[in-house]
């Protein structure tokens, strides 16, 4: 299912989430909560987070498990993430970037990092979240790897200028050609392969 949402009547979304919950900026109205409410599986937790560093997305990347935080985030928010979205968090940086969720993506498989980091972070970083990391590019060179793709354990899609290479990077590390295709899946791959023919 697909719902085309707008929040704070701008069409950039500043929300955060994962199969268990979703966090929305304190600025969202009681329609557009209601909105995403009647959306959303009875099981999925809705929260609106009173943070001044709204832009969740830019500040929070995370998994079902496990989620990274920009170091200055309200502890109050941190608390918050952990209950609502089921996830240990820790605060760090990923190549010395403060805004993790703009420079890190996740899935439960693995996560691409800023193209900068280091090997050694690569590897401390793997081991506090218990999943394979590389460190890479999306959509022709962009460092900033949230911008140009959204994954879960089953697919990534990723922005039109991004290359073979970087997509053999994103199957490699989030265990994309390992994934059980769906009917769903194959059709929606089918559909999308007409449209852009």
């Amino acid at each position: 299912m697909a719902v085309r949402v707008q929040f704070e009547n701008n069409n950039e979304v500043g929300v955060f989430r994962n199969r268990h919950g979703l966090l929305v900026p304190n600025s969202t109205t009681d329609t557009e909560l209601q909105h995403l409410r009647n959306s959303l599986p009875d099981s999925v937790k809705l929260q609106r987070v009173e943070e001044r560093l709204s832009a969740l997305g830019n500040v929070i990347t995370c998994n079902d498990y496990v989620a990274l935080v920009h170091p200055d985030l309200d502890r109050e928010t941190e608390e918050i993430l952990s209950d609502v979205l089921k996830v240990e968090v820790f605060r760090q940086t990923v190549a010395s970037n403060v805004l993790v969720g703009s420079y890190c993506v996740l899935s439960n498989q693995g996560g691409l990092l800023h193209p900068h980091t280091s090997v050694q972070d690569q590897d401390e970083l793997s081991s506090l979240l218990q999943v394979p990391l590389a460190a890479g590019t999306i959509n022709r060179g962009s460092e900033v790897i949230a911008a140009g793709m959204v994954v879960n354990d089953w697919a990534a899609f990723c922005g039109m200028d991004t290359t073979s290479t970087e997509i053999s990077v994103v199957e490699s590390v989030f265990k994309l050609n390992e994934a059980q295709p769906t009917a769903i899946t194959s059709s929606m791959r089918a559909s999308l392969i007409d449209s852009m023919a």
